[in-house]
């Protein structure tokens, strides 16, 4: 059996999903996809059931009722994953923004001695493609803002493009990850940090979607603003109930 899962939720991504697919599979190693499918009207859930023929035992779909929200179709498959047997367990946008040549450098990162591979747009300046300005400086204040609340030393910490070892998703409790958009993203490198696990980011270069449409909306955004006091809030509760327990 593969030890590389990579896993990679859908709305709506038809014009997107075949070739994403057929590349990661063209790729040195044998890696595994999940697709995790929001029940997309567009037909894409049919698209990678079609696939499935071609990728036996290699690519597998998990559709779900109705757009549920990214960081649930994340835990589903981590579930899915730590189901089997599987080291090396990847998130990925299906939208090319992530260039799937990048996993064997982020699954190099894990088996060197990361515990979490993060593919970083800022750890060595702003590696960010066909984005307008706004939504740049959008994203780099974003990771500031989440450093100086939070106290940790991760440039992107929005970054969706990971590479986890599965003893990092068998640590973290799923069933307690709250958020669905960019704060669950910090919510879990947070999550990792704090249980003493090892996150190195891999520099990347970000290219925005050139087919389809961004899911990117004002309530993600604001979800990950108050989810970052939210954590971080929660998390100064936890040691003072800590200190009162010693």
């Amino acid at each position: 059996m593969a030890d590389s899962l990579i896993i990679i939720p859908t709305y709506n991504e038809k014009e997107n999903i075949e070739r994403i697919i057929r590349k990661v599979f063209s790729l040195e190693g044998d890696f595994h996809i999940l697709i995790v499918d929001d029940g997309s009207p567009d037909g894409t859930g049919m698209i990678v059931k079609e696939l499935c023929q071609f990728f036996p035992d290699r690519l597998h779909i998990e559709e779900r009722r109705g757009k549920l929200g990214l960081g649930t179709a994340y835990i589903h498959g981590f579930r899915w994953a730590l189901a089997r047997e599987y080291a090396y367990i990847f998130e990925m946008d299906a939208d090319f923004s992530h260039n799937p040549d990048d996993l064997l450098r982020l699954k190099e990162a894990c088996i060197t001695g990361a515990d979490m591979a993060v593919g970083s747009r800022y750890i060595q300046g702003v590696n960010v493609v066909n984005w307008p300005m706004k939504r740049v400086l959008l994203s780099y204040f974003a990771s500031m803002y989440v450093r100086a609340i939070m106290r940790i030393d991760i440039q992107d910490a929005t970054a969706g493009f990971v590479c986890f070892r599965r003893e990092v998703l068998e640590t973290i409790p799923l069933d307690k990850i709250r958020f669905v958009g960019y704060a669950f993203q910090i919510e879990m490198k947070f999550k990792a940090i704090q249980d003493g696990f090892r996150v190195v980011e891999v520099p990347i270069i970000f290219t925005d979607r050139t087919h389809g449409t961004s899911k990117m909306s004002t309530k993600i955004f604001r979800e990950a603003f108050w989810g970052v006091i939210s954590l971080k809030w929660a998390s100064l509760f936890m040691k003072s109930n800590r200190k009162g327990r010693n």
